[in-house]
Order: structure tokens, then sequence, then C-alpha cells
């Protein structure tokens, strides 16, 4: 978890910021200094749930809310990653847009 320390926007309209974050999420990065994504846990707005499914409800499903689905195709390869923080798990999934 991290905290902006600074923002300053830039006559491009971009804004710089400059960040503080915990060694292992720096390290979550692995280097990669491009394709970098930042969001907040509080601005999550739209609520979802988890499906059981199975023998002891060993297989779980995260639900897609309907109003996130119009562009999602059952065939598409998905890549995810899960942050673990002091209180919460974070998981993460890519989902390639479909091309037209």
């Amino acid at each position: 978890m991290g905290t902006i320390l600074n923002a300053r926007l830039q006559e491009d309209g971009k804004v710089v910021y400059e960040i503080c974050v915990d060694k292992d999420e720096a390290l979550r990065l692995k280097g990669n200094m491009e394709h970098i994504h930042l969001f907040a846990e509080d601005a999550s707005m739209i609520k979802s749930r988890i499906s059981l499914r199975g023998k002891n409800e060993a297989t779980k499903y995260f639900l897609i809310p309907r109003e996130l689905r119009k562009e999602i195709t059952t065939k598409k390869e998905v890549s995810c990653q899960k942050i673990k923080t002091k209180y919460k798990d974070i998981f993460i999934y890519i989902v390639d847009k479909i091309k037209i």
C-alpha cells in the first residue's frame, strides 16, 4: 500500500505523482516502469460476490457484475495477480478487449 506525497499538473495536462510505497509493493512491479496503473481501495463502488460450487465448496468463482460484463467473451485468456495486505486480499484480473 502506498501514499501520494506530491502531485503536480504538467502543461500537457498529465499529472506527475511522487509516491511512497513499502518495499514489498515496489518489488511486485518486478522492475517494470511502464504500463503501471494506480487504484485506490476506497474508490471501488460496484459490489460483487464470490460463488462457491462443487464438493465442499472447493471451487470459487469471482462474479462479474452485470454493468461490467458487456465486452467480455469467455474465450479470452485472463491473467491474474493477488496482492496480500495486512487486512485484505486484492485480486486483479487482466482481460484483453475484443478486437473487431
